[in-house]
C-alpha cells in the first residue's frame, strides 16, 4: 500500500496565525510570538513525519499563502528533501480545504492511501504515524473494510475501506486518515448545524457505511491558551525521556522557541 502523509497547514504569518493564543484574543502572546510558536510546531511535525519512514510527506497549505515564505522556513526541516510537494487547497471553509486535500491525493491516485496530521501537534511522534498506518493497513485488509468498499473501487483494486483518527481536545481530532476506496467525506465534519462535534460526525459517519475505523494515542493541538499550558510540561518530558529511548523524537523546534519567549506552565496552589 502506497501511502502519502498530508500536513495540513496555513502559511505562519503574523496577526493571522493562532491569534487566539495573543493577547489581543485574550491570550499571553504577542502576535510575532504566536507565530514563531506555530512555526516551531510545524517543522518538529514535519520532522516527525519524515522520521516515521511510513509515507510521502507533502504540505497542503492555504490557497493564497506565501509560498516563498513557506519554502524559506522549510529549509530549517531536518531533510528538507523528503517533503515530496507543497500543494495549495482551494479556499472554502476547513470542510472543503479538508475534502480537497485528500481528493488531490486518492482520486489522483497520488497515493493509496493519506494520512492528514496538523501543523501544529508537536507532541506527535513516529510510532504514532507508524500505528496508524499499520492499523489502516489491517482494517482495510479485513473482510468488514473489503464490505465497506463500493462495489465500482473494488473492482479496481484488493484494497478495502478504512478510517483511522487520533483525537484531540474537546471533541476533536488531528490526525486521520483513510484509503482510497473508502467512502468517506469530510462534509459537516467541522461546520454542522446539529452542533456535533467533529470527532462524533466523523465517527457517525463511518458507523453509517459500516466502515471499520482505528484509533491511535491521541495528539493534543495548541489552539488556546490551556492547550499551551498543557503542551509545555509534555515537551519538557519528551526531551528527557529521550535521553533514554532512542525512539522518541524532541520538539527541539517548539521548545527552543518556548525557552527564547520565556514561557512556563504553572500550577498555583489553593487559595485559603
Amino acid at each position: 500500500m502506497h501511502n502519502s502523509i498530508v500536513v495540513f497547514t496555513k502559511v505562519p504569518k503574523s496577526g493571522e496565525t493562532k491569534t487566539r493564543l495573543t493577547t489581543a484574543r485574550g491570550g499571553i502572546l504577542t502576535a510575532d510570538e504566536a507565530k514563531a510558536l506555530y512555526e516551531g510546531c510545524l517543522i518538529d511535525v514535519i520532522n516527525v513525519c519524515i522520521a516515521s519512514h511510513s509515507g510521502d510527506v507533502r504540505i497542503c497549505y492555504n490557497n493564497g499563502g506565501d509560498l516563498e515564505y513557506l519554502q524559506s522556513l522549510l529549509e530549517k526541516v531536518g531533510d528538507r528533501e523528503q517533503i515530496k510537494e507543497l500543494f495549495p487547497d482551494k479556499g472554502g471553509s476547513f470542510d472543503d480545504c479538508m475534502q480537497y486535500a485528500s481528493d488531490y491525493i486518492l482520486k489522483e491516485r497520488i497515493a493509496d492511501s493519506v494520512m492528514i496530521v496538523g501543523g501544529d501537534i508537536p507532541t506527535l511522534q513516529p510510532a504514532i504515524l507508524r500505528d496508524a498506518f499499520n492499523k489502516l493497513k489491517k482494517l482495510a485488509g479485513s473482510d468488514a473494510g473489503r464490505a465497506a468498499t463500493p462495489v465500482t473501487n473494488l473492482a479496481d483494486t484488493h484494497l478495502g475501506a478504512a478510517v483511522v483518527e487520533g483525537a484531540c481536545q474537546e471533541g476533536g481530532f488531528s490526525i486521520v486518515g483513510f484509503t482510497s476506496t473508502t467512502p468517506f467525506d469530510f462534509r459537516g465534519v467541522f461546520y454542522n448545524m446539529q452542533g456535533i462535534t467533529a470527532l462524533d460526525m466523523l465517527v457517525k459517519k463511518t458507523a453509517e457505511k459500516k466502515i471499520p475505523l482505528g484509533v491511535v494515542e491521541a495528539v493534543p493541538d495548541v489552539d488556546i491558551p490551556v492547550d499551551l499550558a498543557s503542551m509545555i510540561p509534555v515537551v519538557k518530558a519528551l526531551r528527557l525521556a529521550a535521553l533514554h529511548d532512542e525512539a522518541i523524537l524532541v520538539p527541539v523546534h517548539t521548545l527552543g522557541i518556548l525557552e527564547e519567549i520565556g514561557l512556563e506552565s504553572t500550577a498555583p496552589p489553593p487559595q485559603r
